[in-house]
């Protein structure tokens, strides 16, 4: 923090109209406040904010990638035109970079952003990639051929909210101030609040994230009181869209930071969702002051725009006059710098001489998840990474960890799981060819940038389950994170089910380890990046695995390795087959099915969404070796960030002799080769009730005759089989078994004068249920018969 200077001045807050020529201004985006009309032009310094965000190493040009040398160009140019100038960033200039800056730890982009004149910049996450103390040794530490050839960086780094966890000192400077004689523009630093989900947390286990907003306004004051005349917010958050009117509504964190920042803070420029906008927002009344605009920009993301702000400022008085703003395109607009262009060049050539060496081929690509979304730049419909959807380069990824580790001595890994963050391209290999294609070592480490290491634990069946769960995100405290659902890559053999329309926590409905159930209290065998394994993501449940052990081996190494096991002499295959399907239920199912009963559900995420995966029209579905149906999936990619992909619905009829118990369905298709388990209760079948009729004789002589009753038993399932028994006053009377028509043959009596009630039963058999009826025989005396009476 600063300390307070005898010196400082008090800015107003009145805002006029003012009318700055600001030189080299472009019209894109531009907005502007007013000023006082008492404010004479002669008394204005102009000073210029240049501002860039997510660089993540992009020192080549590659379209709208304008490339280091043009950005050095463009802020030496503007610079030129106004010397009170200061670049600055709010983070990731590092970190997730392309190979040519990656492959030397990304000291080119450290050179051509100090070349370029870079003031200052916020901490982003990826800069905290390899950990607080990367940071400080390496990148921030002064260059030295022996002893730190990959550090260097010139510029200040700043995050108010970062602090030492022990003693609540900053973990960098929080802030800075930009002297320009009469005026003093002053800079606060932020990092995203959720930091902990987004690095390894063993890299910043001693630091404390704090609120942003809190510490931003605490030292945006320190900054005033020690003379700052304008303060600006270097803050790595972001907002969620380019619309300006739904940022300050938008309930999200960054809503909160445009909301919350207080009046001394004269300008918020954000990073981290690499979006590209030009707003501005009122300002509460604060100590007496009118209310103003304050501007929120970003430039969207690597090296494509420059943001400009022009702030006007009274030397007199340290009263800021106006300020005008500005979303500046750099490709094809300024001139390249020579001194950057030679530093990129060299670096190009040495990442070419390290990357060129093959790996092994591939015989299809391996892409990332896609969805459509807008493009911020040119507002158009286009497909973009999702990170919420299953990918073969995933599961790839996952399946290599697994092998790496599957040794007695590396854990003997069972399963492994990949983060999509971790993934920064698709995997293609060289040129345009048809299939199959070199995978080159520059090309495998541009998938995987981070160099992580490979963690084995082991965790129980329920502790997967938890891992599974928490793929629909929540923080630490509870909130949904700006990308609400991540899925994991899992490794060959494993599968399972969720059901999306059930209550969160309960979503996995099940999970096979080759072909067997995964058993909760069970212990498995598991490997994932040193990220996964201290909870990053939000994957918490991975910290709690036991036994856990860094292998030594990095994911680009085994990846390496397994490229030349698999892939030397043949052309590695693509796994199309989904390892997550959603199997949902309609509300009102029943928990059991009877033999015969007709089975309904949905099934999603069935389609991989790369651009060059293979779907399926149709999926089977069958019940051991007997075909019960198929249904057609629609893999229309879709806008939300998850993994529905590929619907169906099912509907198939048990066979009528489905035995009781738990009936396995097996859904298939086969063009991916994906085959997933629906196991479905079955229950005894309902048995019919039968019609039993019987045929007695109208009298019988008694004392002599027995009575014969014809029994003919119907049931809707069919002949029935099976006895009829005669029953009199509760004795068997008489049995018999029914024949091939379902008849049978009852004698009872003989009987003494009177009304006799005969009981038949029927004893049912596996279809038909039993069932009794009556019948009544009218026994007579041989005189009654004969003479009609009794006499």
């Amino acid at each position: 923090m600063v300390s307070p200077r005898p010196t400082a001045r008090r800015r107003t807050a009145a805002v006029a109209s003012l009318s700055l020529a600001v030189a080299g201004l472009t019209a894109a985006g531009a907005s502007s406040a007013a000023a006082d009309d008492d404010v004479s032009a002669q008394d204005v310094v102009d000073v210029q904010i240049l501002a860039t965000n997510d660089f993540h190493g992009r020192i080549q040009a590659n379209g709208s990638e304008a490339g280091a040398a043009v950005l050095s160009g463009a802020v030496n140019q503007l610079r030129a035109q106004n010397p009170n100038t200061v670049f600055a960033a709010a983070g990731d200039l590092i970190g997730a970079s392309t190979f040519e800056s990656f492959i030397q730890q990304d000291k080119p982009t450290i050179d051509a952003l100090n070349a370029a004149g870079l003031d200052v910049s916020a901490v982003g996450n990826h800069e905290l990639d390899q950990g607080h103390d990367d940071l400080m040794d390496r990148v921030l530490a002064p260059y030295d051929a022996e002893t730190n050839p990959y550090g260097g960086a010139q510029w200040q780094y700043l995050a108010a909210n970062l602090k030492v966890r022990a003693t609540g000192e900053d973990a960098v400077p929080a802030s800075w101030i930009k002297d320009f004689g009469e005026v003093q523009v002053g800079f606060v630093g932020a990092v995203t609040e959720e930091l902990e989900t987004l690095v390894s947390p063993s890299g910043i286990a001693d630091l404390e994230v704090r609120s942003v907003v809190e510490t931003t306004n605490e030292e945006a004051d320190a900054l005033k009181a020690a003379g700052a005349d304008v303060v600006v917010l270097l803050v790595h958050e972001g907002a969620a869209s380019t619309e300006c009117a739904a940022m300050p509504t938008a309930g999200d964190a960054f809503a909160g930071i445009v909301g919350g920042v207080g009046p001394e803070v004269d300008a918020i420029v954000s990073g981290h969702t690499h979006l590209a906008y030009d707003c501005a927002f009122p300002v509460e009344e604060w100590a007496g002051e009118a209310v103003t605009e304050r501007p929120v920009v970003s430039a969207g993301q690597y090296g494509y725009n420059l943001n400009q702000l022009v702030y006007s400022v009274d030397a007199a008085t340290g009263e800021v006059a106006g300020v005008e703003t500005a979303v500046l395109p750099l490709a094809g607009n300024y001139p390249a710098d020579a001194e950057v262009e030679k530093l990129v060049a060299d670096a190009v050539a040495e990442a070419d001489v390290l990357g060129a060496e093959p790996l092994g081929q591939i015989a299809g690509e391996l892409d990332r998840a896609q969805r459509w979304t807008v493009d911020s730049e040119t507002g158009q419909d286009v497909l973009a990474e999702n990170r919420g959807g299953e990918s073969t380069l995933g599961n790839l990824v996952a399946e290599v960890q697994r092998w790496a580790t599957e040794a007695p001595e590396s854990g003997g890994a069972q399963i492994a799981f990949m983060n999509p963050g971790g993934l920064r391209a698709d995997l293609v290999g060289s040129g345009d060819d048809a299939f199959p294609r070199t995978v080159t070592y520059k090309q495998a480490a541009t998938v995987q940038p981070f160099a992580n290491t490979l963690v084995n634990m082991q965790l129980t069946g329920a502790q997967i389950k938890a891992v599974l769960e928490q793929q629909w995100q929540r923080d630490a405290d509870g909130n949904v994170p700006s990308r609400p659902f991540l899925r994991l890559g899992v490794s060959a053999g494993f599968e399972h089910t969720y059901d999306p329309a059930r209550p969160e926590g309960d979503r996995i409905t099940g999970m096979w380890l080759d072909g067997e159930p995964i058993e909760e209290a069970t212990s498995y065998s598991v490997t994932v990046n040193s990220f996964l394994a201290t909870g990053g993501d939000n994957f918490r449940a991975f910290a709690e695995g036991t036994g856990a052990r860094d292998t030594g081996k990095s994911d680009l190494t085994a990846f390496v390795d397994y490229m030349a096991a698999f892939a030397a002499s043949e052309p590695l295959p693509v796994d199309a087959a989904q390892h997550a399907v959603g199997v949902s239920f309609p509300a009102g199912a029943p928990e059991a099915y009877e033999p015969g009963g007709t089975v309904a559900f949905d099934v999603s995420s069935w389609a991989m969404t790369g651009s060059d995966d293979v779907t399926d029209p149709e999926l089977t579905v069958s019940l051991g070796d007997r075909t019960l149906g198929s249904a057609a999936v629609d893999s229309t990619i879709g806008r939300a960030a998850d993994d529905e992909a590929g619907t169906a619905s099912v509907q198939v009829t048990l066979p009528p002799d489905t035995p009781a118990g738990t009936a396995t369905l097996t859904l298939a298709g086969a063009a991916t080769g994906t085959e997933v388990a629906v196991p479905v209760e079955v229950t005894e079948p309902a048995k019919a009730e039968p019609t039993i009729t019987v045929d007695a004789p109208e009298t019988v002589v008694a004392w002599f005759q027995r009575a014969r009753l014809d029994v003919t038993v119907a049931s809707p399932a069919g002949t029935p089989t099976g006895t009829v028994t005669a029953t009199v006053k509760g004795k068997a009377a008489d049995t018999d078994r029914l024949n091939a028509k379902g008849d049978g043959r009852l004698r009872v009596g003989p009987f003494k004068p009177g009304t006799v009630e005969v009981e038949v039963r029927y004893s049912g058999d596996d279809a038909t249920e039993p069932a009794t009826t009556t019948t009544t025989v009218r026994v007579k005396s041989l005189w009654e018969i004969i003479f009609g009476s009794r006499g």
